[in-house]
C-alpha cells in the first residue's frame, strides 16, 4: 500500500536558546508554565501586570538546554527580556537560526497544539509544503488559537484569550504576572472571551465591531472567508445573531475550541 504524504506547511518562527546550569530554574521563575522534564509545553512570558510579552513553545532539549520557539518578530524581545532579568543565573541566552515546518499527523517532532489537529513541528527539515499560509491561518482560526499582534496585545489578559488552561500553571512557583493571573482565576470571571464565529457575507477586517441588538459587544481580531476570531462579551447569548460590518455572524460552541496543553 502506498504511503500517504501528510499535510505540511512552513511555520515562521524565532528561536531563543537558554542553556547552562541554571537554565531550567531560571525559566521556571520567569515563565507562566513549568519547563517540562522532557518534551514541550506552551507558556507565556508576562509583564508584572499579566500582559503578554510573548507566547512561547518551550522545548526541553537536554538537562540544561531549553529552546524557546516564538513568533518571528519576537525573538529579540524575548532574548532581551530574559537577559535583562537574568542577574546571577548561570545561563546563556542567545538567538538560534532554524526553520520550522508544521506536519499534520502523529509523527516525530515537537508537538504543536495550534491547529486543533494532531501536528508536530519539525526543525531544519526539507519537507515539501502541501498547505499555504492561508490554509494554516484558517486552521488556526478554526482552533481558536490566539496570535500575537492580532488576538494578543497589551489590551488582553491570558484568560480572555483562552490561555489560562493551555499555557499557565496555577501550582508552580512565582513568576512575573502570577498575582493578577491567579486573582482573576480564583476570584473573578472575565467579561469577554475569544470566540470563533461563523460568518455569512463580506469577510470583516480586524477591529470591526461586533454588534448585538444595536449594542457593541466585541471586536473582530482575525478573519478568513466564512470564519473569524473575535473578542465577544460573555453576556451575549450563545444563539445570538451578530453583525460584523456588513456580515452576519454566529458563535461556534466553545467546547473543544482550544486544545489544552498537558501539564509536564
Amino acid at each position: 500500500m502506498d504511503s500517504v504524504t501528510p499535510d505540511a506547511a512552513p511555520r515562521p518562527r524565532a528561536y531563543v536558546r537558554v542553556k547552562g546550569p541554571d537554565a531550567v530554574d531560571y525559566l521556571d521563575r520567569m515563565l507562566s508554565n513549568d519547563v517540562p522534564a522532557e518534551g514541550s509545553a506552551d507558556a507565556l512570558l508576562l509583564t508584572a501586570k499579566a500582559r503578554v510579552v510573548a507566547p512561547l513553545l518551550v522545548w526541553r532539549r537536554g538537562d540544561d538546554d531549553v529552546l524557546l520557539l516564538t513568533e518571528p518578530e519576537l525573538g529579540d524581545v524575548v532574548r532581551a527580556h530574559l537577559a535583562r532579568m537574568r542577574f546571577a543565573a548561570r545561563c546563556e541566552i542567545e538567538l538560534e537560526e532554524h526553520t520550522s515546518t508544521v506536519v499534520f499527523g502523529d509523527g516525530d517532532g515537537i508537538p504543536n497544539r495550534d491547529y486543533a489537529r494532531a501536528a508536530v513541528e519539525v526543525l531544519d527539515a526539507a519537507i515539501g509544503a502541501t498547505l499555504g499560509d492561508d490554509d494554516l491561518e484558517r486552521l488556526r482560526i478554526e482552533a481558536g488559537t490566539p496570535r500575537f499582534g492580532r488576538e494578543l496585545d497589551d489590551r488582553v489578559l491570558p484568560a480572555e484569550a483562552g490561555l489560562d488552561e493551555r499555557a499557565i500553571s496555577f501550582t508552580k512557583g512565582c513568576f512575573p504576572g502570577q498575582e493578577p493571573v491567579a486573582r482573576q482565576h480564583y476570584r473573578g470571571k472575565v467579561n469577554r472571551r475569544l470566540r470563533v464565529l461563523d460568518v455569512e457575507g463580506e469577510t470583516p477586517a480586524p477591529e470591526t465591531a461586533i454588534v448585538h441588538d444595536g449594542k457593541d459587544v466585541g471586536r473582530v481580531t482575525s478573519a478568513v472567508p466564512g470564519l473569524a476570531l473575535a473578542y465577544v462579551r460573555v453576556s451575549v447569548p450563545e444563539d445570538a445573531v451578530l453583525e460584523a460590518g456588513g456580515a452576519t455572524a454566529r458563535l461556534r460552541p466553545e467546547a473543544g475550541t482550544l486544545a489544552s496543553s498537558p501539564r509536564p
